[in-house]
């Protein structure tokens, strides 16, 4: 590796699966288990309103446990949707975030990942933990 990534731009991913406060929480759930991704970002106009993480879903599919739960589980699906269950206080960085100080909000915060938003608050990427040990995987070649 010739020269060390420095900033969010040079790990983050740029083409970024993203959901509408309006969506159910089947598509959800289909993006989740269709890319295997564990946090979908929630846009309205391209700007970044919300996040939706696997911990989200799972909170909101718990009653499922319960007696009747595969049924209640596809009527909470089509009548919950993603503004149900989304987080709308998030922490995130620009592009041009060094990579060290985001790492570290990461960690101090217990967070799987960081939208990456431009001044606009347009969401232009997302950084995650894998991302982090990606690079760190690389450094060790």
């Amino acid at each position: 590796m010739p020269n060390k990534p420095q900033l969010v731009s040079e790990i983050m991913t740029r083409e970024v699966i993203t959901l509408y406060e309006e969506d159910n929480l089947d598509k959800i759930e289909e993006g989740m288990n269709r890319y295997r991704f564990r946090h979908l970002p929630v846009v309205d106009d391209g700007k970044l309103v919300g996040l939706v993480t696997h911990r989200d879903l799972l909170r909101a599919a718990a009653s499922a446990l319960e007696p009747g739960g595969a049924q209640k589980t596809r009527l909470m699906n089509q009548n919950l949707f993603v503004r149900d269950v989304m987080q709308t206080e998030l922490i995130t960085v620009g592009p041009d975030e060094p990579l060290k100080a985001a790492g570290k909000l990461m960690m101090e915060n217990k967070l799987g990942c960081l939208p990456v938003v431009d001044a606009e608050k347009n969401l232009v990427g997302i950084v995650t933990a894998t991302d982090y040990l990606e690079l760190a995987l690389r450094l060790l070649d």
